[in-house]
């Protein structure tokens, strides 16, 4: 039997009890009702700029040069029916999602080990800060160029510049992380006989999971960047190239259609990163229920 929360007004004048299904379903019918202005408002805000943007483009300004909605969608509608000059469209998401993912992995764990091992390290944290902060100063398209040179237009020119984008976004939030840890607790579980093992494992690496996977966020946009950096320094085929390929025969259109299919990739990448991070991080209460508590 349900229990009886409030009590609201009837037609009659009398009192009614609420019950807590009521209630419940009540606040789930609010949020629903809240979603639905939400993408409500983000929908009109996006037909509204698509139809300025259109009739700009067909009145006032040269769609050669800035080209217009509809003919971004005549050349995705192009490209994933009859394919791209490079082969087919899929072929060239595979590839660059490909590269963003290896390198991304090879990157994020190499800035996690390297930042969580110097964060416990003061010493070790100064001698390797120069060497760090210059790495960090190198401008990437430099190095996209460079690994090109060394490894060649295929696969592994593009990792190496998604690691080295990656690795920095991941490993500084990695070493912050490791130094926020609360020192009575590590002094604690030393007392208690932990070895240096299990206080890295045990309470390090907990403590900086949330700061190592608000990186993560991050880092996967980089590793995309990188990956679409490196095939437009040279590559055979990908995203990239297809960008870079219709910057060289002025085709706008086909720019905006390159950066719509790379943004949706990490949209689709931000949510299943997201949707980790919430599975992970499920034993932890939220800010709203601690506040409740209190």
């Amino acid at each position: 039997m349900s229990l009886e929360i409030t009590a609201t007004d009837s037609p009659t004048g009398e009192f009614e009890a609420e019950s807590e299904e009521q209630i419940l379903a009540a606040a789930r019918r609010r949020a629903l009702r809240s979603r639905l202005r939400t993408w409500g408002l983000r929908i009109a805000i996006i037909v509204l700029w698509l139809g300025a943007w259109q009739l700009t483009a067909t009145l006032w300004i040269d769609p050669f040069f800035y080209s217009k909605p509809s003919l971004i969608w005549d050349r995705l509608v192009e490209w994933f029916s009859s394919g791209t000059q490079f082969g087919s469209i899929w072929l060239q998401i595979l590839t660059t999602v490909q590269e963003a993912v290896v390198g991304f992995v090879i990157g994020a764990v190499a800035g996690v080990v390297l930042g969580v091992l110097l964060g416990r390290s003061r010493y070790w944290a100064e001698v390797a800060s120069p060497f760090i902060k210059a790495l960090n100063a190198v401008p990437r398209i430099v190095l996209a160029s460079l690994f090109i040179i060394w490894f060649g237009l295929g696969l592994e020119s593009k990792v190496a510049t998604v690691v080295v984008l990656t690795f920095f976004a991941v490993f500084f939030n990695a070493f912050t992380g490791a130094r926020e840890v609360d020192g009575n607790v590590i002094d604690n579980a030393r007392i208690l006989g932990a070895s240096r093992w299990q206080v890295l494992s045990q309470i390090v690496l907990p403590s900086a999971t949330t700061w190592i996977l608000s990186s993560l966020h991050t880092a996967f946009g980089f590793a995309l960047i990188g990956a679409v950096v490196g095939e437009y320094a040279g590559a055979s085929k990908g995203l990239g190239l297809l960008i870079s390929n219709a910057q060289n025969t002025f085709d706008s259109a086909g720019i905006y259609a390159g950066m719509i299919i790379i943004t949706v990739v990490a949209l689709v990448a931000e949510w299943a990163i997201g949707f980790a991070e919430g599975r992970l991080l499920k034993w932890r209460p939220s800010q709203a229920q601690s506040a409740r508590e209190v």
